[in-house]
């Protein structure tokens, strides 16, 4: 409609209805103006940053910023899913040819996703390769309804092996890591994850190395793009959602030295990766390059089977306790967290010495099982906000977990005094792999090296040694039985290999 603007001849109400059209003009931006002036003034979207890189030899800390901060750990959530498919595989529930079954739910999760269809199946070796290159939200799924009675059930698993690693602030609430404001966790928890994936399955780990996949006719493509470009990396997870920002967990190492590291909350792939990157390569020459000292995380002696644990002992037996109070009471008790010991070693010269032989199966006391989690057992992540941390009624920070039940009182029947083991004098060649201040620790570390390499201690028996010098008892972590210098030296060789101090000395 022409009003004449430009007119020569106006009447008064035209020119007023001019002037407005042009204030309108001046005043409101052109498109790409309105998107300079939002980047100019910070507008857009700008996930909260955290990051922490540790020495996987030592545990010493390398780097950290925000590391304690709770943010939402979108696919990386999947590491924690292979860790327990993982476990089943160990303990021989599973092979990597089972058949895992597909429900119409897993078939419907969002991308991304192979496209499995319900009704259908998919081996065991093939969802661990799904989820470590497509991130495949169906494949995770598929695990978790296989593994438990539903993926809830499965979640809770996942927390609670996660509180007995040692991550304390995280909780999941599904398999694949899609958005869930509940699902929360720390880069610290995370690399805690990391160590503690490789420490317990090396066997297993080196999936995190498969750079392509091929299934059902298509190639997928790994989508941490560090593997193959930045000298060390071999893994292990990257993972993104909106409200999480970029993701990756990282695994790098030399022949001498080892670091992890996490990255949270990327403003994009490329920004993420050439963080991560630097990362990798300022932290990875700091290293230690000497034998490891820290323990192996998520290691640790077996739970005591209770009596009747045969008649239940199938995949869903850690969901039947927690959905069970009668059963949950009889649950076995957590196996003790290796993450929490510090070896030492002990000098012979002036100390006094006692031998305990170690019996077959390794037997001691362990700290109480974590509570089984209920659905509102952590206060809620407020909306989309993932810098927020779980808020309380009040709306204030609330970190606080459930209070633990009061210890039962002893039995009656139960005695008074620690029996004393009988003890033995070993002969032959001898290894130590550690000492510590405590005959239990001791034990643990025994045991997750006769675990972890059967083989190599094959007719040689565990035992402790107490040593007692200056007021310092400390408890020697040994194996006897070798018939020689050349055979104690390659079991030490054999240990050394998959993370543990050793040495070896004529008794």
């Amino acid at each position: 409609m022409n009003l004449g603007c430009v007119s020569g001849r106006r009447t008064l109400a035209i020119s007023a209805i001019c002037g407005i059209f042009a204030t309108v003009a001046v005043a409101l931006p052109s498109p790409a103006e309105a998107a300079r002036r939002k980047k100019a003034a910070g507008g857009g979207y700008n996930p909260p940053y955290a990051a922490m890189v540790v020495d996987a030899k030592t545990g010493r800390v390398l780097h950290a910023e925000n590391e304690d901060a709770l943010r939402h750990p979108a696919s990386v959530t999947k590491v924690m899913t292979l860790y327990l498919l993982f476990e089943q595989l160990e303990r021989g529930k599973l092979s990597l040819d089972s058949r895992l079954q597909v429900s119409a739910n897993a078939a419907a999760q969002a991308p991304s996703k192979l496209g499995l269809r319900a009704g259908s199946s998919i081996a065991v070796e093939d969802v661990i390769k799904a989820l470590v290159t497509k991130s495949a939200n169906d494949a995770a799924v598929v695990i978790a309804e296989n593994l438990a009675v539903s993926e809830d059930a499965f979640a809770e698993q996942m927390t609670r092996r996660a509180r007995s690693l040692g991550m304390s602030r995280t909780t999941f609430r599904n398999a694949s890591g899609l958005p869930n404001p509940e699902q929360v966790t720390t880069a610290r928890d995370l690399t805690t994850l990391a160590r503690a994936i490789q420490d317990r399955f090396p066997k297993y780990y080196s999936y995190f190395q498969t750079r392509v996949f091929e299934f059902g006719g298509a190639r997928y493509a790994n989508h941490n793009k560090l593997l193959g470009r930045v000298e060390g990396v071999d893994g292990i997870k990257t993972g993104f959602t909106r409200a999480s920002g970029f993701n990756l967990m990282t695994n790098a190492r030399t022949e001498t030295r080892h670091i992890v590291a996490v990255v949270l909350g990327g403003r994009s792939g490329p920004s993420r990766d050439r963080i991560m990157a630097s990362l990798v390569e300022s932290n990875l020459p700091k290293a230690y390059a000497g034998a490891r000292t820290a323990p192996l995380v998520g290691e640790g002696p077996r739970p005591v089977a209770v009596a009747d644990a045969a008649s239940r002992r199938d995949l869903n037996v850690e969901t039947t306790a927690a959905t069970s109070p009668s059963r949950a009471a009889a649950e076995p008790r957590k196996p003790l967290d290796l993450n929490s010991l510090r070896p030492v070693v002990a000098s012979a010269a002036g100390a006094t010495s006692t031998t305990t032989p170690v019996s077959k199966p390794l037997r001691w006391k362990a700290g109480a099982q974590p509570l089984p989690l209920s659905a509102h057992a952590y206060a809620a992540v407020e909306d989309s906000e993932p810098a927020t941390r779980p808020v309380g009624s009040t709306g204030k920070f609330d970190d606080r977990l459930p209070a633990p039940p009061p210890p039962a009182p002893p039995s009656p029947a139960a005695p008074q005094a620690k029996r004393e083991a009988p003890r033995a004098t070993p002969s032959g060649w001898v290894i130590q792999l550690g000492a510590t201040d405590d005959e239990d620790k001791a034990k643990a570390i025994l045991e997750s090296a006769r675990s972890r390499l059967g083989r190599a201690l094959t007719g040689v028996e565990p035992f402790t040694e107490k040593v007692s010098k200056s007021g310092t008892t400390l408890f020697r972590a040994r194996f006897s039985g070798f018939e020689g210098a050349d055979e104690a030296q390659k079991a030490c060789k054999a240990l050394k290999r998959s993370g543990f101090a050793c040495f070896a000395t004529r008794s």
